[in-house]
């Protein structure tokens, strides 16, 4: 820390005047010496916080073990937070003290978040680091008194929900730019204003408006009702009430003293001042009061919880997508000032908003990381046991004379044990000695981390209240920065038919130009007769794109969801995306969360092994039987006479007794004697179960239901210490430095708590190492509060275990053996310890823990160092417990629909937050790793070159299965996009763990970028959303985690298992379907033009219709929408058949279906028939021109009613040989497509008679008509049969070889 230099920070709020220590003349004449020499020590002792902070949280970063679920990707820039640490004085010269804040404040970029932290920075270092932010940052850090002033509050951002798309001013501008951005759209957007020119007019100009109007009418009213819906949901966010903590009344304080900031027992009001405001009116600066299962409303530092201890528990499962609760301590000077003290900082009566202060660092998307600092300045008053105010901070006796007896320091002091590696910082055990600055004068400065925030969207899952200072809102907290925006998703059909508008457009141009030039180019090529002979001619072709074919599209797309919805096999469904259905069939890319959705997160110890016996699920109750037996050998033993005084309280359970007895610990006669081959089986069983009830980093939690659950950032954890709870040693009461354990049942009676009683055993917590991905293990120090013994107790992964315990010949074998059953395996060991190796260690790791973390080349860090002593003195030789094997549940089928996913040809990836071995085990069970299939994992790297040659190993071998880190993959990210995503794309699966919800989002763009396939990414939680809006299908499933994923969705599931129907069956069907339906619509629009074409070349090549009005309008509509909208009814397999083989699946996938080669056959097969239509109707007319129309129209109706009925494959599978039942069950099945074709040709016959200027009926109902007619049709449509018929024969469909 000397090797720092430290700066003033300045306060740039309203009512504070700035003092320079090295000018007299800035030193107000109203201040005695005292007050100057206190007010420089308060400066000095800010900035030393702060620059404390900040290596405290790189400490942290670095060693991040005391939360096993913690992740380490996405940090800050230590640096630049040093720098904007100290930009508040860097502008000296620029601002002075009490003025405004600038009006860009809160509007600054992030910083960087590639460089680690030096530990030496020098001045100019520190200003570089300022200067180099980019130009137009958008964040800045900030120093908030308590009870701050409303210029201040207003300069950040209001707290505002805000999911809507649109505004009232936006909507319609924004909407119309989505709909003609597409050519398809401005197509028909042109032809239909040309209608406007009297030159260019043909036919009705409803014709042209009519169908484009109802597209538009649709889709605005669609947009709007669901803007209108996003619109209701943030009304109901921003309108949620909240209390918030107002100054106490002046009537209720008294005027404080020349002593002390107030009389602690006078001035604290009996009752708070609290009003109700809507999340939207919350503001920087403001207190909240929180209840259980409350929703943090904004970024907030806990200052005060109900509980004694200073913790409470909160849910981050829609911030991180961990189920399990994570605790959150309260600052320590607050948390002892109480509730009501709490509120009266910063109010008029107690000094104003200079009392107190907090300082936080530029907001960032990092959750796992805060900077900060808490200023007090006035000396701390606490109430002890006998009445008597105490300042904590008045250094009268450095002897230790005035330092408070244990009874009369802050609840959160009394929990540290004496050597604390939880913060990382040496602690004794006074209380002096902590992360806290303490001034002569009184003031206190005390660092902030992210355990001291609650960060906006999770919720409080603790009983009780607590107390939160507002430090980000709105678009500033964590949650909204890891959210992206939704944008407007386009399914690749659309782009697809609009990519053949294209095509089309340039053909007739280039058709209507050829026409034009073979009439001569009247008046010239340039005349204004030759433009608009062109353009007369480009409107005659229009129906070669016809605006029916939006229609038909966006009508099949509601009807796909409505049978997505009211399928019985998927209930609860829901469709929130209707223009994606087509997409569920062209998915190659499948990126799955874990927890959640491939999981349920509920853990089951499944097995316990223990050399030469093995316990499996059906024989634990075999092990709750030996474990009676050693606890009651103990109580037998010499060791029951003492006795010992119990007092525990906190959030735990209470128990509240005296002279309770406490039966032999890990170092009772039981357990006693020599090696493991020398004790019975029961001594050994108590042995592995109690030291797997003492090694974790559980608590236990009481309901307002009097019952009591397991919390901890581990899983894995709660499920083990639950399962030695059933077996009978239950975990009753844990706090920083105490644990309390229960043999016997632990569903005993109110008449059994004597023996209750009798049966407690209590440890002290001496030390504790937290489990971190480098170490990937955990281990305590536990001494014995009956005995005195102390155990060194670890478990960890067998692949760092294996070297720490004693040599064995069956450890190998048997977690090969459980990993492959996919069982999560922890090695447990113990290491008994002397009163003297236990204080040599103490020693040692006391001089570790102090080493200034300096870097470069031959030193030591202090994590390094740590680690060093504890290998050193502890992790040796240690004796082998046992083995443990605990299951995740995996969802409901969840291996047979990756392995359908598999066989379907689409690639799986799994992107979670969880550790390494975790995502690594969950891949094993869930088959995405197949059997003896290599596994190459990738962590914790650091260099470019370490990655490269990772790299250059995937790429020889793409069979493999890789597992990345979050860290590594941002390196990749970073420095080998373009070589990572060409790899990983190969490979049989990918599992990427510590994933933020940036970096999953990342993962899909990049994908869909360098792969142009479609991606699909499913998940439960609200960390999940940002992937899920970047994907080209996003699905939620409603789960543990809440509704927020599946409201941001495309599609919502409630399990994993039905998105194999809802990919290989409905997104199949819903694919070829409108493949189907969009190349018969270009066709029917382009057989009649080139009957336009050729009436047009025979006669003059003259720009006149030969179909006009209702002709025109009804071939649109009543004469063949039905029919061929009935094709989107059409199935060429059963939905048991697509199941059965997904292999149908991935021939789809390629896009054949709409591709190129099929495109330009259906326009042959429309240039063949256009032509013999018009030219058989030419060659058999007889005198009078209204035959020509009345005889080519009829055949053309005709014809496309044929071209319907063979493009319907079920025909094909009805004529089959099938059984009279499935007969019956197919002709009612498309009981529609018949209706469809038998009402259109009664239309077309019924308006024969009402449409006299284009028929001669007279005509119509002869011979001559019908067999000139019959034969037209024939020789159009009797060829296309008989090519169809010999290419099923010869090439068959692969889905009619299935049948």
């Amino acid at each position: 820390m000397p090797d720092i230099p430290l700066r003033s920070f300045r306060n740039k709020q309203a009512g504070y005047q700035p003092i320079d220590v090295n000018s007299p003349n800035n030193i107000s004449p109203t201040l005695n010496d005292n007050d100057i020499g206190r007010n420089r020590i308060i400066e000095m002792n800010r900035s030393v916080s702060r620059v404390a902070a900040v290596a405290n949280a790189d400490r942290s970063r670095s060693n991040r073990a005391r939360r096993p679920g913690a992740r380490q990707r996405y940090v800050d820039d230590p640096e630049e937070a040093v720098g904007l640490l100290d930009s508040s004085r860097e502008g000296e010269g620029e601002e002075r003290e009490g003025e405004a804040m600038d009006e860009d404040r809160g509007h600054m970029m992030l910083p960087d978040s590639s460089k680690p932290l030096p530990t030496k920075l020098s001045p100019t270092r520190l200003k570089s680091a300022k200067s180099s932010k980019p130009k137009g940052t958008l964040y800045t850090s900030r120093t908030i008194p308590f009870r701050p002033n409303a210029s201040l509050q207003h300069k950040f951002p209001a707290n505002i929900v805000r999911n809507q798309k649109y505004s009232l001013m936006t909507f319609f501008p924004i909407v119309l730019y989505e709909q003609f951005k597409f050519f398809f759209n401005l197509y028909f957007l042109l032809v239909a204003l040309s209608q406007f020119v009297p030159a260019l007019k043909i036919g009705f100009i409803a014709t042209y408006i009519a169908p484009l109007a109802f597209v538009l009418t649709i889709t605005i009213g669609k947009e709007a009702y669901d803007d209108y819906k996003r619109n209701l949901r943030d009304r109901e966010a921003n309108g949620q009430k909240y209390l918030v903590v107002d100054p106490p009344s002046p009537q209720s304080s008294s005027t404080s003293n020349s002593v002390l900031p107030f009389n602690t027992t006078s001035q604290i009001p009996t009752h708070l001042s609290t009003r109700a405001l809507p999340s939207s009116s919350l503001l920087v600066g403001h207190l909240v009061r929180l209840q259980k299962n409350d929703r943090v409303p904004t970024d907030m530092v806990l200052l005060w919880t109900s509980d004694p201890s200073g913790t409470c528990f909160v849910r981050t499962d829609q911030l991180d997508g961990e189920t399990d609760w994570k605790m959150r301590i309260s600052v320590g000077e607050t948390q002892s000032l109480g509730e009501t003290g709490v509120a009266a900082l910063g109010s008029s009566s107690h000094g104003g908003s200079g009392e107190a202060e907090i300082y936080a660092d530029a907001p960032t998307k990092d959750i796992h990381t805060f900077i900060g600092t808490f200023t007090l300045n006035r000396p701390l008053t606490t109430l002890p046991e006998d009445g008597d105010t105490h300042i904590i901070g008045d250094d009268e006796d450095e002897d230790g004379a005035g330092s408070p007896t244990p009874t009369q320091r802050s609840p959160l002091l009394s929990h540290h044990p004496s050597h604390n590696p939880l913060t990382d910082v040496p602690m004794k055990r006074t209380s002096k000695s902590n992360s806290r600055t303490r001034t002569g004068g009184g003031a206190i400065v005390s660092p902030l981390t992210a355990e001291n925030a609650l960060w906006a969207n999770t919720v409080l899952a603790s009983s009780g209240t607590v107390i939160g200072f507002v430090i980000y809102t709105g678009t500033e907290t964590r949650a909204v920065m890891n959210t992206s925006k939704a944008g407007t998703k386009v399914g690749l059909l659309e782009v697809e038919v609009n990519g053949l508008a294209k095509i089309l457009c340039t053909t007739t141009f280039i058709l209507s130009v050829v026409l034009v030039a073979l009439n001569g180019f009247r008046g010239g090529v340039f005349s204004s007769h030759t433009l608009v002979s062109i353009f007369r001619f480009l409107i005659l072709f229009s129906s070669i794109i016809p605006i029916s074919l939006r229609v038909n599209l966006d009508l099949g797309k509601s009807l796909y969801s409505h049978q997505i919805m009211t399928d019985s096999t998927i209930p609860n469904t829901i469709v929130r995306t209707s223009t994606l259905p087509e997409e569920l069939g062209r998915v190659e890319y499948l990126l799955s969360d874990k927890t959640g959705t491939l999981t349920r997160n509920e853990m089951e110890m499944r097995k316990l092994h223990m050399g030469t016996m093995s316990y499996g699920q059906d024989s634990m109750d075999e092990v709750g039987r030996q474990l009676a037996l050693a606890f009651a050998s103990s109580n037998s033993g010499p060791g029951d006479d003492h006795s010992q005084h119990n007092h525990i309280r906190g959030s735990s359970v209470a128990l509240a007794h005296t002279g309770s007895h406490s039966v032999g610990g890990l170092g009772g006669a039981g357990a006693g004697g020599g090696g493991r081959g020398r004790r019975d089986m029961s001594s050994r069983v108590k042995d592995v179960v109690q030291s797997l009830a003492l090694c974790h980093n559980v608590t236990p939690v009481t309901n307002d239901d009097g019952s009591v659950t397991y919390q901890a950032s581990s899983p894995d954890e709660v499920a083990i210490v639950g399962w030695t709870q059933s077996i009978g040693l239950t975990l009753v009461y844990r706090d920083r430095t105490k644990m309390v354990l229960r043999a016997g049942d632990a569903t005993a009676s109110s008449s059994q708590s004597q023996t209750i009683s009798e049966n407690l055993l209590t440890f002290d917590i001496l030390s504790l190492f937290p489990f971190t991905s480098e170490s990937k293990r955990m281990g305590i120090i536990v001494r014995d509060c009956a005995t005195g013994e102390i155990n060194f107790l670890l478990k960890g992964a067998d692949v760092v275990m294996a070297r720490i315990v004693q040599r064995n010949d069956w450890l190998e074998e048997e977690t090969g053996n459980m990993a492959r059953e996919g069982l999560r395996t922890l090695v447990v060991a113990r290491k008994r310890l002397s009163g003297v190796a236990y204080a040599e260690f103490e020693k040692a790791y006391h001089i570790a823990s102090t080493t200034t973390g300096a870097t470069g080349p031959g030193v030591i860090s202090r994590a390094d160092a740590q680690a060093k002593v504890v290998e050193e003195y502890l992790e040796k030789d240690m004796e082998l417990l046992g083995l443990t094997g605990v299951e995740d549940r995996l969802q409901d089928e969840v291996r047979s629909t990756l392995e359908l996913m598999k066989n379907a040809g689409v690639k799986v990836w799994m992107l979670t937050g969880d550790k390494v071995e975790t995502a690594r085990c969950i891949a094993i069970s869930t088959k995405m790793v197949g059997r003896g299939q290599y596994i190459h994992e990738v962590a914790k790297v650091k260099t470019s070159d370490e990655m490269k040659s990772h790299l250059d190993f995937l790429q020889n071998k793409l069979d493999c299965c890789l597992v990345i880190d979050g860290e590594s993959l941002q390196l990749c990210l970073n420095l080998f996009k373009n070589e990572f995503v060409e790899i990983a794309t190969k490979l049989s699966a990918v599992v990427a763990c510590r994933c933020s919800p940036t970096q999953k989002a990342d993962i899909a763009r990049l994908i869909r970028a360098h792969t142009g396939k479609r991606v699909c990414c499913i998940g439960d939680g609200g960390n999940d959303v940002s992937m899920i809006q970047a994907a080209d299908v996003g699905v939620g499933i409603v789960g543990k985690e809440g509704r927020q994923a599946s409201l941001a969705a495309d599609f919502s599931l409630t399990q994993f298992s039905f998105l194999s129907t809802l990919l290989l069956w409905h997104g199949r069907l819903s694919y070829r379907r409108s493949a189907t339906l969009a190349q018969f619509v270009i066709h029917r629009g382009l057989i009649i033009s080139i009957i336009q074409a050729v009436f047009s070349a025979i006669f003059y090549f003259a720009p006149i219709a030969l179909y006009q009005g209702w002709l025109m309008v009804g071939y649109a509509t009543v004469y063949t929408m039905m029919p061929v909208f009935s094709l989107v009814l059409d199935r060429d397999v059963s939905r048991e058949t697509a199941l059965v083989y997904p292999e149908l699946y991935k021939e789809l996938v390629k896009g054949r279906v709409l591709g190129y080669k099929s495109f330009f056959e259906w326009v042959m097969i429309s240039v063949y028939q256009g032509a013999a239509i018009m030219i058989m109707s030419l060659v058999l007319f007889e005198s009078e021109f209204l035959h020509i129309v009345s005889i080519s129209f009829t055949a053309l109706v005709l014809n496309e009613l044929i071209m319907v009925a063979l493009e319907i494959t079920t025909w094909y599978v009805f004529f089959s040989g099938f059984t009279p039942s499935l007969r019956r069950n197919f002709i009612f099945r498309h009981t529609y497509m018949i209706i469809s074709e038998v009402v259109t040709l009664f239309f077309y016959v019924i308006s024969i008679a009402f449409l006299p200027e284009y028929f001669d009926l007279s005509f119509v109902v002869t011979v001559g008509f019908a067999w000139k007619v019959a034969v037209i049709v024939g020789i159009s449509a009797m060829p296309l049969w008989i090519v169809k018929v010999i290419k099923s024969r010869i090439a068959p469909a692969a889905s009619s070889k299935l049948l």
